[in-house]
């Protein structure tokens, strides 16, 4: 309490202040931002989670690249085909893509035009064993010697069997371009000396204290009227790890940029319904946008007997407590309750008005009970779920209400890694999980509950298993058409909430906060950082 009392004495200070964001003494415009998760490698090779991304998101391109709603946009590529069976992938990159300056070329201002050679390289360098980069599954499909630059502008790609999300993998970060000539001079210390294609060129890293990236004047996407992007003369990263400290830097203008948001200051800057308190209003800006992140329970439908395999029970489970409370009530509104199936808002397949996803309906979870064996609970054995201390209020909420139908829940606090573990390895009966998308596409979702991926091998961490939904599934990847395709995966996410394998709690949503002085940010819900066409003024 001690601790909340001093934040907010602090805020309340520093609101008097005023923003100083925007260009600095001599006029550049320098972005700030905060990464608590630290950054380990500016390797787009092991670009595995969101820090990552954003860093190596400025410094290399790849072939295709996400826009704000997902779809999928030429890069270096700037045009692509894709064979009838589709199995083959044939893509025309720009020749007027070069890569950063660096003495390795020659000399210290020496460049190099990007050919499709250099694909080649850079794709079966993910493959390499020695490297073990965990992207390496994106091209698990690709058949053997699948890459070929048949000139410096063609570039192509053979799968084994046809896999229709493929060209959304190809917008990660993993599939970015780098050159051989500084891959190979550094060796495993590339990771330290970047060098791509993207916006931003690499100018100094110190771990742990700064990451400071310089404009790339050589960038070859321009804006609409022609002008070279991006706008900003740099990008400067901090490494604060004390959520409050970020907070208050953010409050005081030596951030230009907040991503998210923490228990500790939530109710200092939102309302309880979620909007941005009047106080902020005049020099803060809130923006959101679903994000592809399914927070869910899951029950293991293998191992011992458990009242867990029964249908009924799960789905008493699911209809057993209010969602829009605890969204409400414990989130600020940040998301959207969990009533429809397990694909999330934003990618095709979701269905906002799905007649199979679980409202509150404590009627129905008691006649569930009593079909099953357990009137009112009686006879029904204590279960236990297990979670983070990051989700206990939620998962003590959904204690408290299942318990006034007469299932007794009893919470297990975990540490983060040591639940993943677990999860992993199918060691725990009922868990508390979620999903972030890899790519764009439903599918991904879906494979969570498709036979071929039992955990430990792959994600299905249920162990569910369904021969009808492995026929859609099999269907689903063959599919070019998105419309055939989208009816495809609301059947298979039909099927698995009536077998309700998982019970989904919320869709996430993403907020970015800026100061009012920064402009053109974009992003989409993937949660991207895109920073081309931002501008900041005072």
């Amino acid at each position: 309490m001690k601790l909340k009392v001093h934040i907010l004495i602090a805020v309340a200070a520093v609101a008097a202040l005023g923003s100083c964001s925007g260009p600095d003494n001599s006029g550049r415009m320098i972005f700030r931002y905060n990464e608590m998760a630290g950054i380990t490698t500016l390797d787009p090779a092991f670009a595995k989670d969101q820090a990552l991304n954003w860093a190596c998101s400025q410094l290399y391109s790849g072939l295709v690249e996400l826009d704000s709603n997902l779809e999928v946009r030429p890069a270096i590529a700037k045009s692509w085909s894709v064979s009838p069976d589709g199995t083959t992938y044939r893509f025309t990159l720009r020749d007027d893509v070069s890569f950063h300056k660096d003495a390795l070329f020659g000399t210290a201002d020496s460049t190099r035009r990007v050919v499709a050679a250099d694909f080649v390289y850079s794709f079966n360098r993910i493959l390499d064993p020695s490297v073990a980069s965990p992207g390496l599954w994106i091209f698990s499909e690709v058949a053997d010697g699948g890459f070929t630059a048949e000139n410096d502008t063609t570039f192509v790609i053979r799968l084994r069997r046809p896999f229709a999300p493929f060209l959304s993998l190809l917008g990660m970060q993993y599939c970015s371009v780098v050159p051989h000539e500084v891959v190979e001079h550094y060796g495993a210390d590339f990771r330290r000396h970047p060098c791509g294609t993207g916006p931003f060129r690499f100018q100094m890293w110190k771990e742990g204290v700064k990451l400071v990236l310089r404009r790339n004047d050589n960038y070859f996407q321009c804006d609409d009227e022609g002008r070279r992007l991006p706008y900003l003369d740099a990008v400067a990263v901090n490494f604060i790890v004390d959520k409050q400290t970020v907070f208050l830097e953010f409050v005081k203008g030596n951030l230009d940029f907040m991503n998210s948001l923490d228990a500790s200051y939530k109710d200092e800057i939102l309302t309880p319904e979620g909007n941005l308190r009047d106080k902020y209003a005049d020099r803060i800006v809130m923006t959101s946008t679903p994000f592809l992140n399914t927070e869910y329970l899951g029950f293991n439908m293998t191992g011992d007997d458990s009242p867990l395999h029964d249908r009924r029970v799960r789905q008493a489970i699911s209809c057993g407590f209010d969602r829009r409370k605890m969204m409400k009530y414990l989130r600020n509104n940040i998301g959207a309750p969990g009533v429809a199936g397990f694909v999330p808002c934003g990618l095709p397949g979701f269905d906002s008005a799905a007649a199979y996803g679980y409202e509150y309906n404590p009627e129905r979870a008691a006649r569930l009970l009593a079909e099953a064996g357990y009137p009112e609970g009686r006879g029904l054995p204590e279960l236990k779920l297990s979670t983070t201390a990051g989700y206990l209020d939620l998962c003590k909420y959904i204690q408290q209400q299942l318990g006034l139908i007469g299932i007794n829940v009893k919470v297990d606090v975990n540490p983060p890694a040591a639940l993943r573990e677990q999860i992993a390895q199918n060691k725990l009966a009922w868990f508390r999980g979620s999903w972030i998308a890899d790519y764009p596409d439903a599918e991904n979702y879906l494979s969570l509950f498709y036979s071929g991926n039992f955990c430990p091998s792959g994600p299905n961490y249920t162990h569910f298993g369904s021969k009808q939904f492995d026929r859609l599934y099999d269907r689903a990847n063959s599919e070019s058409d998105p419309d055939r395709r989208a009816h495809l995966y609301r059947a298979m996410d039909s099927l698995v909430m009536a077998e309700a394998p998982v019970v989904v709690l919320y869709y996430d949503q993403i907020l970015h906060f800026t100061h009012r002085g920064v402009t053109g940010l974009r992003s989409n819900a993937m949660n991207a950082l895109d920073l081309r066409h931002v501008k900041i003024e005072k």
